[in-house]
């Protein structure tokens, strides 16, 4: 019965993110932007490559910037997994210097890339993602579950926060122990594992930044009781 309540906040939440934003479209992709109620993505090797390198891209800095890295990756036929693997790495450096931390993350996409290389068609576990260095557990997870369609539920700083406010959550709780909890209380499905990390980060960017007054956010004043519940 528990575990039924449980299941059905979460979902609760999700309903409503999706009725106030609608259908997100992501991952995007520098060809094809947002990509809205369309799952069949990525459909190429090179997308998952582009995908994974934007997660890796997008450590500590905004999306905006991590898409002028990627823009001058295809400029240089870099976005592909051979291309990256043979560009010098001073071209790399100065290619993603928009996205910060440049000389860390040309380590990172120059390591993965080999990663990714032998990989072939095989789709990495968890445990693998982690074990290259830089990668951590939510870059893991989004590889996974955009790049790779694994229902890996991510956790960000924005999934803490809105959990937080909702008393779903302690502050204390690792990484692990909150991604455990909603998979536990939410069926696999990696539409909905999309959907649902794409919706807290448009609806965290509005109203949960690092100053916030949850009074203000529409989520939870229209669900905080029936979640207390």
């Amino acid at each position: 019965m528990i575990k039924k309540i449980l299941m059905t906040k979460i979902r609760l939440i999700y309903d409503e993110l999706l009725s106030l934003y609608g259908h997100q479209g992501w991952w995007p992709l520098i060809e094809h932007g947002y990509h809205l109620k369309q799952y069949n993505f990525p459909t190429t090797n090179q997308q998952k490559f582009e995908i994974c390198i934007g997660a890796i891209l997008t450590q500590n800095v905004s999306w905006t910037n991590v898409e002028k890295a990627l823009i001058n990756l295809k400029k240089l036929n870099a976005l592909t997994v051979k291309g990256l693997d043979k560009l010098e790495e001073e071209e790399l450096k100065t290619a993603i210097k928009p996205a910060g931390y440049y000389n860390q993350k040309t380590n990172r996409l120059k390591t993965f890339s080999k990663f990714f290389i032998n990989l072939g068609n095989r789709v990495p576990t968890r445990d693998e993602l982690l074990s290259i260095n830089g990668i951590g557990p939510e870059t893991a997870d989004s590889m996974l579950l955009y790049s790779f369609k694994v229902p890996s539920f991510i956790v960000d700083a924005y999934t803490k926060r809105i959990f937080l406010q909702l008393k779903l959550i302690k502050e204390t709780e690792s990484y692990d122990a909150i991604k455990s909890f909603i998979e536990t209380n939410l069926n696999p499905d990696v539409k909905i594992y999309q959907e649902y990390h794409a919706l807290i980060v448009a609806h965290a960017k509005k109203y949960y930044q690092k100053k916030y007054d949850q009074t203000l956010c529409p989520l939870y004043q229209k669900i905080s009781q029936k979640i207390a519940k």
